[in-house]
C-alpha cells in the first residue's frame, strides 16, 4: 500500500460530534454516521438541545444515537474516501456530514469490547513520541484509542486518561495500556473495513491494521 499524505494536521484534542441513525436494510440493520468532523467543533448549547427520539421519527430511523462530544486522540488525518454520499443535515443547529456506514448485524452483539465493522475510508496518524491509549484483548490485539467521549463522563479528559484502566471493567483476559510510540502509526482504512470497539465509557478505539 502506498504512503500516505497528511492533509489535515493537529487534529489532537480537537471536538467533534456524531449522530448515529439506525435502519433496518435488506443486509440487515445498519447504522449511518453523522458527523460534525472538519465542520464544527459540535457547541456544547447546541448539543444539548438534540432528542434522540425527534430526530429517529424526522429520518425514519429505527433508533438514534448521539455519539459524543468527543475529542481526537489521533495526530494528523489523511484525504478521505467516500464511501457513502457525502449528505450534509442540520440538527437543531449543528450541521453534520454522513461520513460512514456500521453494520451492525445481532443487535444482541453490540456493546462494550464488542467488535463493530465500519466503511470509513479514512486515514490516521499517530505520531512518534506522542502518547497513546490501548486496549489488548486476549490474544494480544491492542486497539488504539482514536477518540475518548464525554458524552458518559463529563469529566473526562486526556490527562485523566493515563489512569483510564483503574476505571474499566474490562472482561477476563483484556488489559489497558499507555505508551509513547517510538515510531509512526498510520492507520490506513481506504480501501479496507475499518474494525472498531468502544469501552463502557464509549472512548473509541481502532485495530491498526
Amino acid at each position: 500500500m502506498a504512503a500516505q499524505e497528511r492533509t489535515v494536521p493537529d487534529m489532537r484534542g480537537v471536538r467533534y460530534g456524531e449522530v448515529l441513525a439506525l435502519f433496518l436494510r435488506e443486509s440487515g440493520l445498519e447504522a449511518e454516521v453523522y458527523g460534525t468532523q472538519l465542520l464544527n467543533d459540535c457547541p456544547q448549547d447546541l448539543w444539548e438541545t438534540l432528542d434522540a427520539g425527534v430526530i429517529a421519527k424526522e429520518m425514519d430511523a429505527v433508533m438514534v444515537k448521539l455519539n459524543g462530544p468527543r475529542y481526537w486522540t489521533l495526530d494528523a488525518l489523511g484525504a478521505k474516501v467516500a464511501v457513502i454520499e457525502p449528505v450534509f443535515r442540520d440538527f437543531n443547529g449543528i450541521t453534520m456530514r454522513r461520513i460512514a456506514t456500521v453494520a451492525i448485524g445481532d443487535p444482541s452483539s453490540v456493546g462494550p469490547y464488542r467488535e463493530m465493522k465500519v466503511n470509513r475510508g479514512a486515514v490516521f496518524f499517530f505520531d512518534a513520541g506522542t502518547r497513546v491509549y490501548e486496549l489488548v484483548n486476549p490474544d494480544g490485539l491492542a486497539y488504539i484509542m482514536q477518540a475518548y467521549c464525554i458524552g458518559v463522563d463529563p469529566e473526562l479528559t486526556e490527562d485523566s486518561l493515563a489512569t483510564l484502566g483503574d476505571r474499566l471493567s474490562m472482561p477476563e483476559g483484556w488489559s489497558y495500556r499507555t505508551r509513547i510510540l517510538e515510531e509512526e502509526i498510520v492507520v490506513d482504512t481506504t480501501a479496507t473495513i475499518a474494525t472498531v470497539l468502544q469501552d463502557e465509557l464509549e472512548n473509541s478505539y481502532t485495530l491498526p491494521y
